[in-house]
């Protein structure tokens, strides 16, 4: 069984069943790319859950192989950073081997995102709490990056869809001005609705901004050679910087 469209079509594996971010990713990607989901079902986002997932993730990678899409995009920052950055290539790599198909994880097209706008010295945040934080810090670290910070809003796992994009604009804005020689700001998870405030954290903080669903979608048309921009998601999209070597 194959599944094709004119510009490509794109794999991914949601970790939850959470609305937005798959909409927010067909919406901007351009026209002629598809998208075939499949989902995981985590509930609670806890670490245990987030490592017991990896098994699943791989039998959704061969599912995907089968319907035959030519990219596979596993989200989600936990499952995989919980590895480490090495141990996440290691995984990555023998997938590719093992099912001939081109994979990237979020972390991996965030991480490249970055270099594409320069960024180096980061503040990051996210609506984890605690020792998830630790490990996305330290994964950013591994990849080459100096993590001045990588500070958590405070809610609850299955209610970070209703956090009001104000409230992180304002969250993410403090976490940068209490740090100096700043030169990018990271925004980990899909799970929050604030595309609306990735520009205008850009504007204000005169710095770039990485968000997963832009990253996404550069990262997706990097890899099927396609350069649709788009305004008004953040410079990543506006400029389609390429991706650094």
């Amino acid at each position: 069984m194959s599944f094709t469209s004119w510009r490509g079509t794109v794999g991914v594996i949601k970790p939850t069943y959470r609305p937005g971010s798959l909409e927010e990713f067909i919406r901007l990607l351009p026209d002629g790319i598809a998208v075939i989901p499949l989902f995981l079902g985590i509930r609670r986002g806890t670490i245990q859950e987030f490592r017991d997932t990896l098994t699943a993730v791989e039998q959704k990678v061969g599912e995907l192989v089968e319907i035959g899409v030519d990219l596979i995009h596993p989200e989600g920052a936990p499952p995989f950073m919980l590895l480490g950055y090495a141990g996440e290539r290691e995984l990555v790599e023998r997938w590719q081997r093992d099912y001939r198909r081109p994979v990237i994880t979020s972390g991996m097209s965030q991480a490249e995102a970055m270099r594409a706008l320069g960024m180096r010295r980061i503040v990051g945040v996210t609506y984890f709490k605690g020792e998830l934080n630790d490990v996305f810090a330290q994964y950013f670290v591994d990849a080459g990056f100096d993590v001045l910070a990588m500070e958590g809003l405070e809610v609850e796992f299955e209610m970070v869809g209703r956090l009001s994009s104000r409230e992180v604009y304002a969250h993410t804005k403090a976490a940068v001005l209490r740090q100096e020689r700043v030169d990018g700001v990271y925004m980990l998870g899909s799970g929050w609705r604030v595309l609306d405030i990735v520009e205008l954290l850009e504007q204000d903080l005169e710095l770039p901004v990485v968000h997963p669903v832009p990253a996404r979608v550069w990262a997706v048309q990097q890899r099927f050679r396609v350069r649709q921009r788009a305004k008004g998601f953040g410079r990543l999209l506006a400029e389609l910087p390429a991706v650094a070597r």
